[in-house]
């Protein structure tokens, strides 16, 4: 085991969401905790980035990111990292393929929102990604009709566990993927970030 890397043996459920988290806020904890029930997690590790590449504008210092991330999740079962700069990693599929060679045995679950489902097309080698690991997807307001119809979707609808099988998700062979439906929670790091801007004006 790597320094500094979380501890996982062989036959754990480890959930991955990564993300910005700028801020990370009580929406990001809403989906973690659906994530661990519903996919009989052991454990989820956020998975705070260093950039996103899809994104042009740079977000927060990442240690801030990751202090504000610790503060507001404090559910011991998931761990708050910076794993993709310890890894030195920008695109996911690499990201995943690093932490499979660290972690041999260890059953990887890639978790997103249903909004990154709808383009998780445009994401480099995203085939790679989903032929590495199951994907747990969970709705979000407004996003399952999309994503239940996005080009993701319809190139691997045959790969679609119902919903029912969500807790089989961990030990399925990827592709596989499910899509739950959660009660909603609308919050997200966008309109917190604007709420933060308007209120720094007004000083």
């Amino acid at each position: 085991m790597r320094e500094g890397f979380p501890i996982a043996v062989p036959g754990m459920r480890i959930g991955l969401l990564g993300g910005s988290f700028d801020p990370a806020h009580a929406g990001h904890v809403h989906i973690t905790e659906m994530a661990l029930r519903r996919f009989g997690l052991d454990r989820i590790w956020w998975l705070v980035s260093p950039g996103n590449p899809l994104k042009t504008r740079g977000p927060a210092p990442l240690d801030t990111r990751i202090t504000e991330a610790r503060r507001i999740m404090e559910d011991p079962r998931v761990i708050v990292t910076g794993l993709e700069a310890q890894l030195g990693t920008r695109v996911t599929a690499d990201t995943i393929a690093g932490l499979q060679k660290i972690y041999p045995g260890v059953h990887f679950v890639w978790l997103m929102g249903a909004d990154n489902l709808v383009q998780f097309h445009s994401w480099g080698r995203w085939q790679e990604i989903a032929a590495r690991v199951p994907i747990g997807v969970i709705a979000r307001p407004d996003w399952r009709m999309p994503a239940r119809f996005s080009v993701a979707a319809r190139k691997l609808w045959r790969n679609r566990l119902p919903e029912s099988e969500a807790q089989l998700l961990p030990l399925a062979n990827p592709p596989a993927w499910v899509l739950i439906n959660v009660p909603l929670n609308s919050l997200s790091s966008t309109a917190i970030r604007a709420e933060r801007r308007c209120a720094d004006s007004k000083r």
